[in-house]
C-alpha cells in the first residue's frame, strides 16, 4: 500500500538502510508538509550522533528496544504534533491521535538515527530485529 503510493520503490533519508524502519515515506511527508524551521529540527544532527555514540560506548541499553525507547524520548519535542497528525492521517486515511502521531515520526526518527549508526560503524545490530 505505501509502496504504491511512492511509485512502487522506498525512499531512504541518508545513510539509511531500512533494516528496521521499512517504510519512511510517513518521515518524507512531514519534511514536505512542515515550514522549513520545524522540518529541520526533524533531521538528524552531528550532536545526535554523538549522543548515540556515547549511549553504544558506555553501554547504557541492553537491547534495540532500549535504545529506540532512549532515542524516541530524544526526539519527541522536535516533532511539531499537528504536522504529525495532519500527515499520518492523509498518508494511512485514519484520523491520529497528535500525541500519538509525534511518537510515531520521533520513533521514525530514532530508527533512522540506529541504520545510520550501523552504517558509520557506531554500532552492530546482532540477531533478528524487530522491524517497525
Amino acid at each position: 500500500m505505501a509502496e504504491a503510493r511512492s511509485g512502487g520503490r522506498k525512499r531512504l533519508p541518508p545513510f539509511a538502510t531500512g533494516q528496521i524502519i521499512v517504510d519512511y515515506e510517513p518521515l518524507f511527508r512531514y519534511w514536505e508538509a512542515a515550514p522549513q524551521h520545524v522540518r529541520e529540527k526533524a533531521m538528524l544532527s552531528n550532536d545526535d550522533f554523538k549522543f548515540l555514540r556515547k549511549i553504544v560506548d558506555e553501554g547504557k541499553v541492553g537491547n534495540l528496544e532500549e535504545l529506540m525507547n532512549m532515542l524516541e524520548k530524544r526526539f519527541l519535542d522536535r516533532i511539531d504534533a499537528d504536522v504529525a497528525r495532519k500527515v499520518l492521517s492523509e498518508y494511512y486515511g485514519v484520523p491520529f491521535d497528535a500525541d500519538y502521531a509525534r511518537r510515531r515520526l520521533a520513533r521514525l526518527l530514532a530508527g533512522w538515527l540506529v541504520e545510520a549508526g550501523t552504517t558509520w560503524k557506531i554500532l552492530s545490530l546482532r540477531g533478528q530485529l524487530p522491524r517497525d
